[in-house]
């Protein structure tokens, strides 16, 4: 029944016939009473459990806070409630930290501002210093401007100006033989600052240019394409030169029609003043055409002059030219030692004109005396002469008359017999070669003469000029002296005795002074020019031009990082290394006698050892001049600056120069892509006193890395780019290096401040010498013949090799431009021995050994990366490079010494205020 009813309930109605509206309203009053409880639970229960919430601690008692904090002990009972509060408390504790730093980053940040106010108004104030200084300095250099245009001379053009063309006024000689250069040459043309600028005029452009010798032109044409004095452009020109000879026979030209063509020339002007008249000659037979040719005031330079031809001081006597296109091979030049050779004289010669006198009985000199005198000696010497021969004291080698058909020779000149290359052989064998004047005694120079002086001092045979009034080529400016003999023909009884007390080593000195005379002036056709254009400057004292530098060509590089200091390197015991430059680098003064050293060393000589020191424009090696000394009183003369006051040391010690006023070096590294050892060895320079710059030779074709960082060591590193490698750039005269003193040093060579500061004060006082730490020595091998080279601990040396030397910059102009081209390619080809080059070019400029100091003998860095010194070949290549430059020089010019130079600090009883000396040892 119940079930009954609930299915009726469900069908809508009661019984059969049912209520469905009654089912349908309690359906929605459930409904609607669901909806409203649900927005009640929804909507009123949050606004209230907020408004408690909200209100938890507005509650004054606690036990009246229905959403109050309970106590710790309540909460933390649950296990994951205790983390919680852990947490909690450690951020509670890092936002306590973190406000106390911001406080103090803000406290900190307010002090910072005060300062960056405080570097403002610095910067300010200096800006306003900088700005006071820069117009002190501009004052400053403006009143010097001033000073030195008050104390400056004025600069003007020499007295009588003359126009571009003819200049009537120009008082004439009255004769041409009276042609002097105060009433022949212009000095307008040539002002002293001007340069010396040389026009040469082209022989082709004229008649005459077809008769020249070929090879006489063709080598004078090359030599003046490269000349530094010749300039193109003819109305600045001083000197004005023509080649008219040697000409050819066939095809000379009258001497009317020559003179006529000069007078032609376009810058002639009716009498020819500044102008040159070269006559080379290639062979001991050229005319002296020139005699009869009117040649105004123009120079004339040849080798044949009569007296009445030459003016002296005038004219020139120049050497022939026989190397016309060819240079001279040193390896047929016979060496300058044994200083005594087979014969010791020769001569071979045939004079036609006084041959049939020579071989008729003479008169004693017993018998003349009491007579006339001979008017020509030539039979006199030829009887002296042959008795010699006979006497049989020593062997000498005399010949009257020629085998063959002698050479063509002017009248009373003796003829040269035979071919060249026969003469050059007997000259070899003979210790003296005697040259025998013409028996015209107006003949004052013949080509014959000139050509027998050529062929004597280019193997080696000792000159002895029989005839006192001969002009010997440039006798104006050499000292024929040194280096031949020049005896009047009346002393011919006395030549033998007088060759045989002559002893070695005047000997050797007069040999080696010939060959450098005959390697300077005469060997080649760029000398011979060179030579001549240099007398005329000296004569008119116009300084040269000085001799260029290797332009230094930059690498990029960056620089930046701070270099080290070694300890090593810092401790230098007692010794005042000086003070460390704070200031711009100071270069070395140049030119500092500028136009006096034409004047006053015109004939100076530098203890008659050979070298080539007329090539410069100034003295390397410069005393003290008053102008670079203080005056310390009455009665004590000058007294260099660097001197010390009471012989203590210390002021010489701590000066800048010692006795010159002011002086640094620079170091010169070669190196090899060895970028690590490099940076480490020019770390070691950082603090180094009176260092200028370093000038770093990188001798390999691959640039550094671009990422490489150079060490800041306070003075200019300079990176140069070298064509290829060799080690002659280690010589290169580089612009960049601006003072006299050079310290080459390898780039694993390892020298403390110390020593290096003791090598430069020691080369100071001996600026002539390579002064350096590596010593070594050369021996002679006895079974083989031969020069050896040695680096073995011993009691001498003969050699500082430039790995750690110092020497002047004198030297690298020499080594690289003047020094045969035959030494720099052997050192190219064997990539070896350029030190032993300058050791030997030294040796023989000065005749002097080099000076070691310190007692250390290698001086390689640990660590470093083996050297080609230690290959087994090294030693091979300098024994051999070693006889190679005997060859060259002709001799040994290494000089053994025991002198070493040591620092010992030795302690004195001196006052306080004295430093500790120097001890050289």
């Amino acid at each position: 029944e119940l079930m009954t009813g609930y299915t009726m309930l469900r069908n809508g109605g009661v019984g059969n016939g049912g209520q469905p509206w009654v089912l349908r309203w309690s359906s929605r009053i459930r409904l609607t009473w669901l909806s409203f409880t649900l927005f009640i639970i929804l909507v009123f229960f949050p606004l209230i459990a907020h408004y408690y919430l909200t209100t938890i601690d507005d509650a004054d008692d606690a036990g009246k806070r229905i959403f109050g904090p309970r106590t710790g002990n309540e909460l933390c009972e649950v296990k994951h409630v205790q983390d919680l509060c852990r947490i909690r408390e450690s951020v509670s504790e890092e936002l306590l930290q973190l406000e106390a730093k911001r406080q103090e980053l803000n406290s900190e940040i307010a002090k910072l501002n005060l300062k960056i106010e405080a570097c403002k108004k610095s910067i300010e104030n200096a800006k306003q210093d900088l700005l006071q200084l820069k117009n002190v300095i501009s004052q400053t250099e403006h009143s010097y401007k001033e000073l030195m245009a008050q104390n400056q001379p004025k600069l003007s053009l020499p007295i009588r100006l003359l126009p571009d063309k003819d200049d009537a006024t120009f008082p004439l000689p009255k004769s041409n033989r009276n042609c002097r250069l105060h009433n022949c040459f212009d000095y307008s043309r040539c002002p002293l600052t001007s340069g010396f600028p040389v026009y040469v005029y082209n022989s082709d452009d004229y008649p005459f240019g077809s008769s020249l010798d070929p090879l006489i032109k063709q080598a004078f044409e090359a030599t003046v394409r490269t000349n530094v004095y010749v300039t193109e452009n003819a109305n600045i020109a001083c000197v004005y030169i023509i080649l008219v000879g040697e000409m050819q026979e066939p095809v000379m030209p009258k001497p009317t029609e020559l003179e006529q063509q000069l007078h032609s020339l376009p810058y002639w002007r009716t009498d020819g003043h500044n102008h040159l008249i070269i006559n080379l000659s290639r062979k001991s037979e050229t005319q002296n055409f020139i005699y009869n040719i009117s040649t105004g005031r123009a120079m004339i330079a040849q080798s044949t002059f009569y007296d009445v031809q030459y003016r002296p001081g005038f004219d020139i006597v120049v050497s022939p030219l026989v190397h016309a296109m060819s240079e001279p091979n040193f390896l047929e030049i016979p060496p300058q030692v044994p200083v005594k050779r087979k014969y010791l004289f020769s001569f071979q010669g045939e004079k036609i004109e006084s041959l049939r006198s020579s071989l008729q009985e003479v008169r004693s000199f017993e018998e003349e005396i009491e007579g006339n005198a001979p008017a020509d000696y030539d039979d006199r010497i030829i009887t002296t002469l042959k008795a010699v021969q006979d006497s049989k004291l020593d062997f000498v080698l005399v010949e009257f008359t020629c085998k063959n058909q002698p050479k063509a020779s002017l009248p009373t000149e003796w003829a040269l017999c035979g071919e060249r290359d026969d003469r050059l052989e007997l000259l070899k064998l003979s210790t003296f070669a005697l040259i025998i004047t013409p028996g015209d005694t107006h003949l004052v120079i013949s080509a014959g003469c000139a050509m027998r002086l050529f062929e004597a001092l280019e193997v080696g045979a000792i000159p002895v000029v029989l005839g006192e009034q001969v002009q010997l080529p440039y006798n104006d400016v050499i000292r024929w002296n040194e280096a031949a003999l020049i005896i009047p023909k009346p002393r011919i009884t006395e030549v033998h005795f007088l060759l045989r007390s002559i002893s070695d080593n005047d000997l050797l000195a007069m040999r080696r002074q010939g060959r450098f005379l005959w390697e300077t002036y005469f060997s080649t056709s760029d000398n011979v020019f060179s030579t001549v254009l240099a007398i005329i400057r000296t004569r008119i004292q116009i300084p040269a031009a000085p001799i260029r530098e290797e332009i230094a060509v930059e690498i990029p590089h960056r620089s930046g990082k701070a270099a080290g200091t070694d300890p090593n390197m810092a401790d230098n015991g007692d010794l005042d290394l000086g003070p460390v430059e704070t200031e711009p680098p100071y270069a070395s003064p140049k030119y500092l006698r500028n136009f006096t050293l034409t004047a006053m060393d015109i004939y100076r000589n530098w203890n008659s050892a050979p070298g080539p020191f007329h090539l410069f424009p100034y003295t390397p090696f410069d005393p003290v001049l008053p102008s670079e000394a203080k005056f310390l009183g009455s009665g004590t003369g000058f007294r260099p600056i660097g001197g010390g006051a009471g012989g203590s040391g210390k002021e010489f010690q701590a000066a800048l120069g010692g006795n010159v006023p002011r002086e640094q070096f620079t170091v010169v590294m070669l190196t090899y892509e060895r970028e690590e050892v490099l940076m480490n060895s020019l770390e070691r320079l950082n603090g180094l006193p009176y260092l200028n710059k370093v000038v770093v030779v990188w001798n390999s074709p691959k640039l550094p890395s671009e990422d490489l960082l150079w060490p800041d060591i306070g003075v200019p590193i300079m990176v140069v780019r070298t064509e290829k490698n060799s080690l002659n750039n280690r010589f290169l005269p580089w612009d960049e290096i601006e003072t006299e003193a050079i310290l080459s040093i390898d780039d694993d060579a390892h020298l403390r401040h110390d020593e290096i500061m003791f090598g430069f004060r020691v080369w100071r006082e001996a600026r002539d010498r390579i002064v350096g730490f590596p010593g070594r020595y050369h021996a002679w091998d006895i079974p083989h013949q031969s020069w050896l080279y040695n680096s073995n601990y011993s009691c001498e040396l003969s050699m500082v090799l430039t790995g750690a030397a110092f020497f002047h910059k004198y030297y690298a102009y020499l080594y690289s431009y003047v020094m045969p081209q035959a030494i720099r390619d052997m050192v190219d080809e064997y990539i070896n021995c350029e030190d032993i080059a300058m050791n030997f070019l030294v040796s023989h400029l000065t005749r002097k050994p080099p000076i070691k100091v310190t007692s250390r003998w290698t001086f390689r860095c640990p660590g470093c990366p083996q050297a080609l010194s230690h290959d087994d070949s090294h030693f091979h290549e300098r024994h051999k490079c070693i006889n190679f430059f005997v060859k060259v020089y002709g001799y040994m010019p290494l000089l053994y010494t025991q002198f070493r130079v040591d620092s010992v600090l030795f302690k004195t009883r001196l006052p306080h205020d004295k430093t500790k000396c120097f001890k050289f040892i």
